[in-house]
């Protein structure tokens, strides 16, 4: 830790650290600590190399205001790009949430403070701010709740990529260049030689080159040299020099000589970019400035400024108030500077045209803005306007007048004044109602936008029409009836997303109309739009397309699809206008005949009840370029041609998810055009290789989800083919598409693949080969480095034999599909962890960049271990999912200033409380994606999207915030998200705070589904369930689900999660759900559980899979396998109805604590001279609760407590018998058996028998002893000791009990149970019994399964 200099008198006063002298100390309390921080990498992230000392620690807890400033040096372009090879210095700075930014100034010797947020611009504080607080609020504005953990976010210096403090400006050698270069150099004016160099000060700044007249001279006589239209060239006979050349004939010109080649560049590239405008402009926005350059004054040939996102400050030299010097000013850009006020000033520049002050906080306008007599255009958008000056009213040129976004309750009265208005744009206000008398007045309002408003009703004054409104927005607002028949000369009405049930308009001039998204169940036009083109009634509850849309004459697209239509009329689909109709999702049941030629090109059917298609549809609509029949009943197609030759244009087909079976084949040779084929999840058993072959200008084929065998050879002559999906059918033989030239994506998972014949050389293009699912596969190295070569490979990972096989949990298995679509990247990650935090709990997640894979991809790598880390830190669902999220958040660093994520986590928690399956699962969510739970076969939404369009809450809240929403309902242009992962620098309107859903988890419960936002816009919820509830592989599931999505019109990149549960009662393995423990003869019987998807044993809490099935009890492994007779002590077998034990529970229903001792956590211990239970093999009845700690051998298992019973004999089953004895056995001996969990054949149980002598080598398995002293099959081995002699030794966990060299009989007896123990270890065994051999019995015994092991 560096050395530590107390600033001046302050309210702080922190304890001294002990290595600082009192004599170092400056007067005062503010504690300066000077750290090394190192950057690493190419982010620039720091990582501190010192920490807080103890002292230092303590002071902080001992009051939540207290805390630590980060405070930076000023960085130059050269310091951060010698920051990876060099520390740079920065002062932390202990302080409180009342210590102003002037005392910390005072501290520090500084003048002011800077701020930076995003690592975007950077602000001076005012003295009066106070910046922990700043952090403090700032982190709970992000979601932080807990004091005490915003206090320790806040001293993490990864923060810094969201919020930084600054002692000094930074400066950035490119930003300089932007606004001023400047420089002493050699200057000749003139072309001829008759002019000497002479050394001058020359600066670039906005449109001029300015030449002092004399050396080093700051004022005085400047040569000022217009270049907009002018020249820069290179001279040829100087080297690094420039000549600069004004526009005209006659115009002067300046010699420059630099001194470097890189500075000669770095004039010549700013010199170019102004010579190459025809208009003055100067862009300085985005540069943090508090003023504009004093040489900026003397370019007075500036037409446009540009000042937008920046600190622009009123009183200084280069101030707002100085803005009036520029004589020819027309067009001013100050948008985004937090004003707060109007500069009144700037009512002196009469030459202005074009004023923006959009999101600048402005309260009211003065009435000198009247002066501007030639405004035309003036944005006031994003502030806190509620009335305008009646003054403006008076600016006869205005014709533009930006309104959106403020606290408008009411049209203004100036604006009926302003005769020049065409445009009244007040979208984002707080109108609610709409008064047409008002638009009646003014007579030059063309255009209205009211979209995002509180619009309720209409309001009428008179009867008069208004004949000047064309066009109207009235998106998202609360409408419920819209009667605009007053309106004579509207030509485009918008009034989407309101509550609409009855709709009114006039048809004279009505061109378009989109009601999108409301309840209309009539819509009355009146006279008969006879312009109209476009109509768009999605997502209503119309029961028939209305009469006059069927006359309208010149209608081209038709948009009717989630609707309550049955019928199509005829007079619609044979309209001579209409090119596009779009009628999926409805109930329509058939289709008109068609019997004369259409102009059809785009037919939409999907998701109706069609169980055939017209028969002449093809024939008659021979401009059809796209047919979407998916997800109806259809069994055959009509055909394409009459005659031998075709004369269908036909190249997009969609016939996804109907029932249609190899008939249809030959119907498709008549669509010679075809480009994209979907015939998947049909009954397609073949597809004949004489059709496929005329095909020859396929590019995408999907076949998945049938019944296929083989794909024809034939596919190699579709030269063009780049996807091939043929997943989920039955084909063994790999089909002959790696000749193909331009083949890029082949999905041939979950088939019946055994071997691949591939030739010596990919085709260059192949990018994704997916062969998952294919269990017989067997793939050579030869096949595998070949391979090696494709960007994406997917391919199974065969378990190996070993312990790590078990990890997976029998209470759930998953399967995932991403598709890229038609874009080029994946901009989708998915997390699937089905064992974490080492025992019975998952995780699963799904993150969507929409178009960054940056961010989806680093979420996919962090996400599980921040989670890991919160679940330590607190139990309660809501806190460690906000703040996984929220650390995520931070965790993204610079990457996540600009860029953004939607993220879905799952979390399926181990909760012992829960007396209905043990589990709970905990969903949390920011973006578009969702999850939903299928219960009882239907489905439960466990997700909510943050989006304008389906949040109200949040639309509210970002309205509030004045963000400006484009009109493609974006934030500002970029995301329709208002709360993500990343996109810090859209703060505070995009926040990471997530929904958080949980919920126990029950025998229902079939599987959850996680997809992103391109698959639930194409499938609901209700048939997303449907749709895999019957699969029964999880990844042919999701597969199914993205090829719906396809199928349905997505081409966006698609991502699905199938999580198949299997939790409840019915796979407890508690004795209490009629589970029958084994006795001395083996298992009595085996309750049978539902068939989980992939029958594995859970893995055990420390991370390292156990051999033995997590379902055992601790009592059980000891009794069989731990019980081992020594050398030296022979015994006889003990009758196992005589021995106490408890009653088995599983790791989801552990026992009560309460009178009862409980083994902790730890490992099963094995000695071949002493059996578990501590007791040696001869001794008395073994006692619940003592232990030995005298092992050699550990075997780690999970540990399932007892539940509290007493100490009582279970009597043994009547048809049990014990095994055959060998030669070298004692006469008495314990039977059991194990499930086999490495072997194929999953359900076959194994005998062990105990064995008396003593084994010289652990690594034998057949026909020789293992260390326990037991001989076990080679064949049926499971290997459990060796496995556990190879296991890691941990210094905690399972693997925490001591060995000894010489173990002795050592007792660990709870204090509560002396009593009982030293008594039982007194009283003689009346009850032990031999068991006798019976060989027939084992050769009888049939063959038993049991769900526990």
């Amino acid at each position: 830790m560096g050395e530590v200099e107390p600033g001046p008198t302050g309210p702080l006063e922190p304890p001294e650290p002990p290595e600082v002298s009192a004599g170092s100390r400056r007067p005062g309390g503010i504690r300066v600590l000077k750290r090394n921080m190192k950057r690493s990498g190419s982010r620039h992230c720091l990582h501190r190399r010192s920490r807080f000392s103890s002292r230092e620690r303590d002071w902080l807890k001992e009051d939540v205001k207290r805390g630590c400033v980060y405070l930076y040096g000023a960085e130059t372009a050269a310091a951060t790009a010698a920051a990876t090879s060099s520390s740079l210095e920065l002062h932390l700075v202990l302080c409180t949430v009342d210590t102003a930014a002037s005392e910390i100034c005072a501290g520090e010797g500084k003048e002011s403070l800077y701020l930076q947020l995003h690592g975007d611009l950077v602000r001076r504080l005012d003295p009066t701010e106070r910046p922990l607080q700043m952090v403090y609020e700032y982190l709970s504005s992000l979601g932080f709740e807990d004091p005490v953990r915003i206090q320790e976010e806040a001293t993490n210096p990864d923060l810094s990529c969201m919020i930084r403090f600054y002692g000094e400006k930074p400066c950035h050698m490119d930003h300089l260049d932007r606004i001023l270069l400047s420089g002493i150099y050699n200057v000749r004016k003139g072309k001829t030689q008759l002019h000497k160099w002479a050394e001058r000060l020359v600066v670039l700044c906005g449109t001029c080159l300015i030449v002092s007249s004399v050396k080093d001279c700051q004022t005085g006589k400047m040569h000022i040299l217009p270049l907009v239209g002018g020249k820069v060239e290179e001279l040829k006979r100087r080297q690094h020099s420039l000549a600069f050349s004004s526009a005209g004939a006659q115009a002067p010109t300046y010699h420059v000589s630099f001194e470097s080649l890189a500075e000669c560049q770095r004039w010549h590239r700013q010199a170019s970019k102004v010579v190459s405008q025809r208009i003055s402009t100067v862009d300085l926005s985005c540069y943090s400035l508090e003023e504009v350059p004093e040489h900026l004054f003397y370019s007075q040939d500036i037409t446009y400024l540009n000042l937008r996102h920046n600190f622009m400050q009123l009183e200084r030299p280069g101030g707002l108030d100085c803005l009036y010097r520029f004589s020819q000013l027309k067009g001013l850009n100050l948008s985004h500077n937090k004003l707060g006020l109007f500069p009144i000033l700037l009512c002196e520049i009469s030459t202005l045209t074009e004023l923006n002050l959009s999101c600048n906080g402005l309260l009211e306008l003065p009435g000198q803005i009247g002066n501007l007599l030639n405004l035309q255009t003036l944005c006031l958008d994003g502030n806190f306007l509620t009335t305008l000056p009646e003054e403006l009213g008076n600016l006869p040129h205005l014709s533009t007048l930006g309104l959106s976004f403020n606290n408008f309750s009411q049209i203004p009265e100036a604006c009926m004044k302003l005769s020049m208005l065409d445009k009244l744009a007040m979208a984002g206000n707080q109108l609610e109602v709409l008064n047409l008398g008002v638009l009646n007045v003014m007579k030059h309002i063309k255009h209205v936008d009211l979209r995002l408003n509180s619009l309720k009703r209409t309001v009428v004054d008179n009867m008069e029409g208004n004949k000047h409104v064309i066009h109207m927005d009235l998106r998202d607002n609360q409408l419920t009836d819209l009667d605009l028949s007053s309106l004579g000369s509207l030509q485009q009405l918008h009034c989407e997303r309101n509550q609409l049930r009855d709709l009114t308009l006039s048809g004279f001039t009505l061109r378009a109309l989109c009601a999108n998204s409301n309840r209309l169940t009539t819509v009355n036009v009146y006279p008969v739009p006879s312009l109209l083109t476009s109509l768009e009634l999605s997502r209503n509850q119309l029961e028939y397309i209305p009469d006059w849309v069927c006359e309208s004459k010149k209608i081209e697209v038709l948009d009717m699809s989630y609707n309550l239509l049955t019928e199509i009329p005829i007079r619609i689909l044979s309209s001579l206008s209409l090119r596009k109709l779009m009628v999926g999702h409805n109930q329509l049941q058939s289709l008109p005949v068609l019997l004369e030629h259409i102009p059809l090109e785009v037919l939409d059917l999907q998701h109706n009840l069609l169980s055939r298609l017209p028969d002449t549809l093809f024939s008659k609509a021979l401009n059809l370029r796209y047919l979407n029949a998916s997800a109806n009943s259809l069994e055959s197609l009509p055909s394409a041609c009459t005659g031998e030759e075709s004369l269908s244009m036909l190249q997009l087909l969609y016939l996804t998810n109907n029932q249609l079976t190899d008939q249809c084949i030959p119907v498709l040779v008549g669509h010679p055009h075809l480009r994209i084929l979907h015939l998947a999840n049909n009954q397609l058993q073949t597809f004949p290789a004489s059709k496929l072959n005329k095909l020859e200008h396929l590019e995408e084929l999907n076949l998945s989800s049938n019944k296929l065998k083989t794909i024809p050879t034939t596919i190699a002559n579709c030269k063009q083919l780049h996807t091939l999906v043929a997943h989920s059918n039955n084909i063994s033989i790999f089909p002959e598409i790696l000749h193909l030239p331009q083949i890029q994506f082949v999905d041939l998972s979950c088939n019946d693949l055994t071997e691949i014949l591939i030739p010596e050389a990919l085709p260059p293009t192949l990018q994704d080969l997916d062969l998952t699912g294919n269990i017989n596969l067997v793939l050579e190295h030869k096949t595998l480095d070949i391979f090696s070569h494709i960007t994406t490979l997917k391919i199974d990972q065969k378990p190996l034999p070993t312990a790590d096989s078990a990890n997976a949990s029998t209470f759930w298995s998953h399967g995932l599909a991403e598709m890229a679509g038609q874009r080029n990247k994946l901009c989708v990650s998915s997390l699937a962890v089905d064992n974490f935090t080492d025992g019975v709990e998952a995780v699963y997640g799904m993150f969507d960049g929409d178009r960054n894979e940056e961010l989806p991809r680093l979420l996919q790598c962090t996400m599980a271990d921040v989670l890991l880390e919160e679940v330590q830190q607190s139990p309660v669902d809501t806190i460690f999912m906000t703040n996984t999220f929220l650390v995520s958040h931070r965790k993204l660093g610079m990457a996540g200033q600009k860029l953004g994520s939607s993220a879905l986590l799952c979390y399926v928690r181990h909760d012992a409380a829960e007396s209905t399956s043990g589990f709970t699962l905990t969903v949390a969510n920011v973006g578009t994606c969702q999850a939903v739970l299928c219960r009882n076969g239907q489905p439960l939404p466990l997700s909510r999207v943050f989006s304008l369009e389906q949040c109200p809450e949040e639309l509210q809240r970002v309205k509030e915030q004045k963000a400006i929403i484009t009109e493609d309902n974006k934030v500002n242009g970029v995301t329709c998200c208002t709360r993500m992962l990343g996109c810090t620098y859209l703060y505070p309107w995009i926040l990471p705070k997530p929904h958080i859903y949980s919920l126990p988890l029950t025998v229902q419960d079939e599987l959850l589904i996680l997809g992103n936002k391109a698959l639930w816009e194409r499938l609901s919820f209700p048939e997303a369930v449907a749709a895999v509830r019957h699969v029964h592989d999880p990844l042919g599931a999701a597969k199914k689900l993205c090829t719906l999505a396809q199928s349905y019109g997505c081409q966006d990149n698609v991502g699905a999660m199938v999580i198949y549960l299997n939790v409840g009662e019915d796979s407890c393995t508690c004795e209490a759900n009629g589970l029958t423990l084994p006795g001395p003869g083996g298992f009595a019987s085996a309750t049978t559980v539902r068939d989980a998807p992939k029958p594995t044993t859970p893995s055990s809490s420390s991370g390292i899979a156990s051999e033995f099935s997590s379902e055992m009890s601790t009592s059980e492994v000891s009794s069989e396998v731990g019980s081992t007779a020594s050398d030296e002590h022979n015994s006889t077998g003990l009758d196992a109805s005589l021995l106490p034990r408890p009653e088995r529970r599983c790791s989801l229903h552990p026992m009560p604590t309460s009178g009862i001792f409980q083994r902790q956590p730890s490992c099963a211990t094995f000695s071949s001279n002493q059996s578990d239970n501590g007791l040696d093999s001869d001794d008395d009845q073994p006692v619940e609760g003592v232990i030995t700690n005298g092992s050699k051998v550990e075997v780690e298992v999970d540990i399932h407590c007892c539940k509290g019973k007493g100490l009582e004999a279970s009597p043994p089953a009547p048809e049990e018998a014990s095994l055959p004895l060998g030669p070298e056995e004692d006469s008495g001996g314990l039977f059991f058996r194990f499930r086999r969990q490495n072997s194929v054949n999953c359900g076959t149980l194994f005998p062990l028998s105990r064995e008396l002598q003593k084994s010289p080598s652990t690594s034998c398995l057949y026909g020789k002893k293992l260390s326990n002293g037991s001989i076990v099959p080679l064949e049926d081995s499971l290997n459990l000791i060796e496995v556990a002699t190879e296991a890691p030794k941990k210094k905690t966990g399972y693997f925490c009990a001591p060995t000894q060299l010489e173990p002795e009989d050592q007792l660990i007896v709870p204090h509560d149970l002396e009593e009982e123990v030293k008594e039982q270890l007194k009283s003689p065994q009346d009850t032990r019994g031999v068991a006798e051999p019976c060989e027939e019995a084992q050769g009888d015994r049939p063959e038993e399964f049991d769900t526990a092991l």
